[in-house]
């Protein structure tokens, strides 16, 4: 199961639009690009395995395996990149600035429905980053 994040960086954080089987699903907010930086740059381009994960803070969300150089990149619910992201990626449903959107629990729901199906499969769950020309 394939998920693809086609996303451009600012200079105050990263804007996405994320997509499986080439349907629009919601958009993604993280933070800038800043040379792949623990806690303060988003992720580098590539392709990662994710998996269901659950903890108290983020209820139900994603894991994202052997990211370069970083531990911990999940994909779960936040609104404001700047304040409430380390390198993860949020998923929201509207964006509202550079970094900033707004029902990210709701997006995120609509995310994982995607995935249950597939979770008794045991089949691999990919999301490919592409970054785009820079919007700075």
């Amino acid at each position: 199961m394939e998920f693809y994040l086609h996303r451009i960086h600012y200079k105050g954080g990263t804007n996405g639009a994320l997509f499986h089987k080439q349907q629009f699903l919601c958009f993604c907010i993280e933070l800038p690009w800043r040379l792949n930086a623990r806690n303060v740059s988003c992720i580098p381009d590539g392709t990662y395995e994710m998996r269901p994960f659950f903890s108290l803070r983020f209820k139900h969300h994603l894991r994202l395996i052997d990211v370069p150089g970083r531990s911990g990149i999940l994909l779960h619910p936040a609104n404001n990149a700047q304040t409430e992201l380390r390198g993860c990626i949020a998923p929201v449903s509207q964006l509202t600035g550079i970094g900033r959107g707004l029902g990210s629990r709701r997006a995120l729901d609509k995310v994982l429905m995607r995935i249950e199906g597939h979770r008794e499969t045991h089949e691999a769950i990919t999301l490919t980053v592409i970054s785009e020309l820079s919007g700075r």
